[in-house]
């Protein structure tokens, strides 16, 4: 069992700016160091979504420094400190299919229907797959497709109670 010390419990996580697309060599960079020097970087963070930034969860805003200091990709530290709340919606993934419903208009974003839009009519959340019936054809042709394929173009309008 790990003994978590004060030091640990008390760390912020503090925001570097990089050269883009050196996102993951700084990360990777500043890691090794920080274990060949024993400094205390808790973790290392280099969000695809984030170009131009890495985020390092330390005790104090020193420690990142002395880290980061002479390095060539890493442009500046970020004046402060962000808090877990402003990037947990980055670490925890949703499921696609959890948003989807049926009715729901959707467009298709990959697969031999690319660019079709379609209406929900049926939703298997197991499977991850979705069933439309496109809406751009002369008939009614319903496919099943997985639920990463689609983005909700309009959200089915609820039903008044009867």
């Amino acid at each position: 069992m790990a003994v978590i010390s004060d030091q640990e419990r008390s760390s912020s996580i503090f925001p570097v700016k990089t050269t883009g697309g050196q996102e993951r060599t700084v990360a990777t960079f500043v890691a090794n160091r920080a274990v060949q020097k024993k400094k205390p970087i808790f973790s290392v963070l280099a969000l695809d979504t984030w170009k131009g930034y890495v985020l390092f969860e330390a005790p104090n805003s020193q420690v990142v420094d002395e880290s980061i200091q002479g390095f060539k990709h890493v442009r500046s530290k970020i004046p402060g400190m962000m808090q877990y709340s402003d990037i947990e919606k980055f670490l925890v993934t949703k499921s696609m299919v959890a948003e989807l419903n049926e009715g729901d208009t959707v467009e298709i974003v990959a697969g031999p229907f690319k660019t079709m839009r379609a209406k929900i009519t049926r939703v298997e959340k197991e499977k991850q797959e979705i069933t439309v019936s496109l809406l751009d054809t002369a008939f009614a042709l319903p496919i099943t497709i997985d639920a990463t394929y689609v983005k909700i173009v309009e959200r089915a309008k609820p039903e008044p109670p009867k």
